[in-house]
């Protein structure tokens, strides 16, 4: 008899639950910095009503999921949105939305180093008095990060859990101790009242608010490590989209009433940076604000860790499509985690940080909204993109969904996040505070790099057809010798489901 071979350690496959993969997605979105460090901004901009700005962005997110959900069902392929795109709208489109996913992800955790930075610096000064440079934070969080992304995903996921509880429950705390006072004036619903929801501020807080669900689509990447993915993926997408706009509106609303309605724009005027920390001062106490301070910190990392861990999974699942080098497609035995994709990613950005101190940048102002920007735009143009995905695909194959499902949702949500990303865009420089020019620039990486995708996938089309077949192959696919996965660019032969549903 023969020895067989040791199969190659693979991604712990059954490791997630529906809250698990949730803690991934919120914990990304770092609910306490978008509040605190945010939400006084959609304030100035959009007075009272900013909290209803949340509730449209994640009413949109939500008529999203329901198409991308029903389509979750029959991909199962774990490279996210560029899966999808690739299915309906063919090779060229799927690979340039590859480009644009490593490039948002990318861009969503190497510019928040600078965020670490600067949040520690000022916490620590805040407690202590004492000026630590902001580049010493960011490297040590480039050190914690990789580790937590080492480890295996159930770890991340206890880490996660227990920061992202943290940081929500300062929140609430703040939020029951304003409604148990009755607030500065008594409790009031004015901030829902359309004429302070639609005034001329509102693009801008749409902008911002958008912003604010960023990343949300990982669902699918954990796809690989979820317990019966095909219900586990659909409801953490939608417990994740519902929570983050029900709360981020509900945390707004009640500091509005912190304040006053009459006062609390005139409040985040004066200091926008300390409105949450006064009021959870006044309502709760000293104490309360010092540990917003320190959890203003932990939810960085939280966010950090959570943006690697879906980076890394890109890497991964990029590598074994062949795009990027094989190296990075490799497995920890131990730990069964995408480590040399991790290590990647926390070399690359040891380099940018380093090079933006080196130039003496701001970490905030530059490294952070610099690098963060061009990421944030990918994945809402990747949101868009999937979203016209899914009526061209459900309309080339038999299925049991509903029309409802397959082509009345997904078309409103591309028209709804078509004019969000119109919105962003358009109020590009409430987010990076920059001059014309570099937005300018920020702005046309985005198409860029979705064009240099599309080229790529032509060269490789002509030099490598054999990867440009298996591109976004399902698991159970072999991707030479057999009939591909139909897609927009390769039509339905006469063995398709389409066909023989006829």
């Amino acid at each position: 008899m023969t020895e067989s071979p040791t199969a190659a350690p693979t991604l712990r496959s059954g490791s997630l639950g529906t809250a698990d993969i949730a803690f991934f997605v919120v914990s990304a979105a770092a609910p306490l910095t978008v509040m605190a460090g945010v939400a006084p901004l959609a304030l100035l901009i959009g007075g009272i009503g900013a909290p209803a700005g949340y509730l449209a962005a994640g009413v949109t997110l939500a008529v999203f999921a329901v198409g991308f959900t029903a389509m979750s069902r029959h991909v199962r392929n774990a490279g996210g949105f560029y899966a999808y795109i690739t299915r309906g709208l063919g090779r060229p489109a799927g690979f340039g939305a590859a480009l644009l996913a490593l490039l948002g992800y990318l861009g969503m955790n190497i510019g928040v180093y600078g965020l670490l930075g600067t949040a520690t610096h000022d916490t620590v000064k805040a407690l202590t008095g004492y000026d630590v440079p902001w580049l010493l934070p960011a490297l040590l969080g480039l050190v914690v990060i990789w580790y937590g992304g080492f480890r295996s995903i159930d770890f991340g996921a206890k880490v996660l859990g227990v920061l992202l509880l943290a940081e929500t429950g300062i929140l609430a705390l703040l939020a029951a101790a304003v409604l148990l006072k009755g607030g500065a004036h008594g409790l009031s619903l004015q901030a829902f009242a359309p004429g302070n929801v639609l005034t001329n501020g509102t693009p801008g807080v749409l902008a911002l608010a958008f912003a604010a669900f960023t990343g949300f689509e990982s669902t699918v990447i954990y796809r690989r490590e979820a317990r019966n993915p095909d219900r586990t993926v659909p409801r953490a997408t939608y417990l994740a989209v519902a929570f983050l706009g029900l709360f981020y509106a509900f945390v707004v609303w009640t500091v509005i009433q912190a304040y006053g309605d009459a006062e609390v724009v005139a409040a985040a005027a004066a200091d926008p940076g300390g409105l949450f920390f006064t009021a959870i001062d006044q309502y709760v106490g000293g104490w309360a604000a010092d540990l917003m301070h320190v959890l203003i910190v932990t939810s960085i990392l939280a966010s950090l860790l959570a943006f690697h861990n879906a980076t890394s999974r890109y890497g991964l699942a990029l590598a074994e499509e062949g795009l990027l080098p094989r190296a990075l497609g490799r497995i920890h035995p131990r730990h069964r985690s995408p480590y040399v994709a991790g290590l990647a990613q926390t070399g690359l950005g040891l380099l940018v940080v380093v090079a933006f101190a080196a130039a003496g940048a701001d970490p905030y102002t530059q490294l952070l909204l610099w690098v963060n920007t061009p990421g944030m735009l990918s994945l809402v143009a990747l949101q868009l993109l999937a979203a016209i995905a899914v009526p061209c695909w459900f309309r080339r194959r038999s299925h049991g969904e509903g029309v409802l499902r397959t082509v009345v949702a997904p078309l409103a949500a591309a028209l709804l996040l078509a004019g969000a990303l119109w919105l962003v865009v358009d109020h590009i420089e409430l987010l990076t505070g920059a001059s014309p020019a570099v937005n300018r620039v920020l702005i046309a990486i985005v198409p860029a790099v979705f064009a240099v995708g599309v080229l790529y996938a032509l060269r490789t089309r002509a030099r490598r057809p054999e990867v440009y077949a298996a591109f976004a192959a399902e698991p159970s696919e072999e991707p030479a010798g057999h009939a591909p996965e139909q897609t927009a660019d390769a039509p339905p032969t006469l063995d398709s489901p389409v066909h023989s549903a006829v």
